[in-house]
């Protein structure tokens, strides 16, 4: 008998606090064939795609958050998820497995939340370059460019407050980040600014692999621009 790739576990809102289930990938199923520039991962089975099952979309009330997202409600916070989304929230489920449009849907509900909610700019960046990312699957440009516009906004946020501090983002992957999607959105000279800002830090011992990759894309903006 073939173990199914998904399991089901229950969730704590963090908002009402009422548990709810939702399906999680077990981790030896998940397959990452190969990892574009910005790190979207591709697997190699679509239909185990773990970005698919990131987002908590709890049943009772709308609210919808990620592992990323903190416990912390500032005062009056709750009062504004219920009003803007708890009261206009109609009771569904997005239990089981989810298609590509039900991962972008629990994904526009967790960038809503999250804004409401005042998460650091870095988890909102997170959220919105993996909209683009589902965007890409579907090959829908416009979206996906609009989505990348935003998750670079807030990579400049969280760069300038430096709010990434305490999680996995460090400030050399922050500056990759907003180099590499400026590069995708067409902005090339805020793209070589941070790119180079990338290569300079391997002078006190950036992170080699981010070094080398920003070397790689430098060179093909060069390449690009020597085509014009």
């Amino acid at each position: 008998m073939e173990i199914s790739p998904f399991y089901e576990k229950k969730i704590d809102c963090l908002h009402c606090k009422k548990s709810f289930p939702t399906f999680k990938i077990r981790t030896k199923s998940i397959k990452v064939k190969s990892t574009e520039s910005d790190f979207q991962p591709i697997y190699e089975d679509n239909h185990v795609n773990a970005l698919y099952y990131n987002v908590f979309v709890c049943e009772h009330c709308g609210f919808s958050f990620t592992e990323d997202f903190s416990k912390y409600f500032a005062p009056g916070v709750s009062e504004q998820i219920n009003e803007q989304i708890s009261r206009k929230w109609v009771h569904h489920s997005f239990q089981g497995e989810r298609t590509v449009f039900q991962a972008i849907q629990a994904y526009k509900l967790a960038w809503l939340s999250a804004t409401i909610k005042k998460e650091r700019f870095v988890t909102i960046a997170g959220l919105t370059l993996r909209l683009a990312w589902l965007y890409r699957s579907l090959n829908n440009k416009e979206q996906e460019e609009r989505f990348l516009h935003i998750a670079r906004d807030q990579y400049m946020e969280s760069y300038s407050t430096e709010d990434y501090a305490n999680t996995q983002m460090s400030g050399v992957r922050i500056m990759y980040m907003i180099a590499e999607l400026s590069r995708r959105i067409g902005e090339t000279e805020m793209a070589t600014r941070f790119f180079s800002k990338v290569i300079e830090s391997q002078r006190v011992g950036g992170e080699a692999r981010l070094v080398d990759m920003a070397k790689e894309q430098w060179e093909i903006i060069r390449e690009e621009r020597a085509k014009q």
